[in-house]
């Protein structure tokens, strides 16, 4: 069962508002370079954690689901699927999801473009929304989105960085992942009046749950096929991304040297040789240790709320996220 079925989620209403983003917009022609890219873009897959987050946190509010809520959570795909463009140009990958990046189709400059335009167009949305008691729907449109900044530029400033520390690799995390996710559980939830305590709660859970995730994915890029990653699989290492892995195999003297040799210029050969000491070490069951500790402080979390009836749902969100795979 997918994870929108198991939420009783309907996601076709979901896509729906995401691409009413484009289609609403007057300053961009139907059928025009940009519209069809961003409706490429949204079309081409990803599992909508983060709107399905949204609507899960409007569920601990006194009012139900409103069109606002799901405006609310078409502005956060937005922000991510914008996200991934940036990401991908910085990273030189090749492929998103199986098939070619978006600056592989168009060209970096008009990838940035459209990156761009989705940041924007996410701005203009929530201010026309963020009179004086919804200052909240800022969180998206303001932090959210300069702290992805943030977490991308700390990926960048500490390519092949073997001396990383832990609190550097979590904050990094935090930025890049783990804040996105809490915040859209947070918005959500103020967004149908809850109250605030009861928001906070909810922010501390998608903290956990989105440190979690990131670390979910640092382990994927060493344990899945390229298939099934969608991209070659040890591409993080190979762009310098010094992920939780790294950073526990680094403990290994006899695994730094291999590691260490991996920079922008280096061969295939060395990238294999370090990406095999790796995995043939205890850096990946350290790894997934990690991140189940991080999803039990996201279920202790999750008990705070337990006498509402979404709380089910925050149990769907972890067990989801427990037997990730792919």
């Amino acid at each position: 069962m997918k994870l929108h079925e198991a939420l009783n989620i309907d996601i076709a209403e979901v896509n729906r508002e995401i691409e009413r983003l484009v289609t609403s917009d007057k300053d961009v022609p139907s059928g025009s370079p940009l519209a069809t890219s961003v409706l490429e873009l949204i079309a081409s897959g990803g599992k909508r954690l983060r709107p399905l987050m949204v609507i899960v946190g409007s569920r601990f509010g006194r009012k139900r689901t409103s069109r606002r809520t799901l405006q609310l959570a078409a502005a956060a795909e937005f922000i991510h699927a914008a996200s991934l463009v940036h990401d991908d140009i910085i990273d030189d990958a090749k492929l998103r999801r199986g098939s070619p990046a978006l600056h592989t189709k168009t060209g970096v400059l008009s990838a940035v473009h459209v990156g761009n335009y989705m940041s924007a167009r996410v701005i203009e949305l929530l201010s026309k929304q963020a009179k004086n008691k919804n200052r909240y729907v800022h969180d998206l449109s303001a932090v959210a989105t300069a702290q992805l900044c943030i977490g991308e530029y700390q990926q960048m400033e500490h390519a092949y960085d073997y001396d990383i520390t832990m609190d550097e690799y979590l904050e990094k995390s935090l930025n890049k992942t783990a804040l996105l996710m809490a915040t859209c559980l947070r918005v959500g939830a103020l967004s149908a009046e809850c109250t605030e305590e009861t928001a906070s709660t909810l922010y501390a859970f998608g903290e956990a749950l989105g440190i979690a995730f990131q670390i979910q994915d640092d382990l994927l890029d060493f344990t899945q096929s390229s298939e099934t990653l969608g991209k070659p699989a040890g591409s993080d290492l190979r762009h310098g991304q010094v992920t939780l892995p790294v950073i526990y195999a680094l403990q290994n003297p006899r695994i730094a040297a291999h590691i260490r040799r991996i920079g922008p210029h280096s061969s295939e050969a060395d990238a294999r040789d370090a990406l095999a000491a790796i995995s043939g070490s205890d850096a990946l069951a350290r790894t997934e240790e990690t991140s189940r500790r991080y999803l039990e402080q996201a279920a202790a979390i999750a008990e705070q709320l337990s006498s509402y009836p979404a709380h089910a749902d925050l149990k769907t969100l972890i067990a989801y996220f427990a037997g990730r795979d792919r």
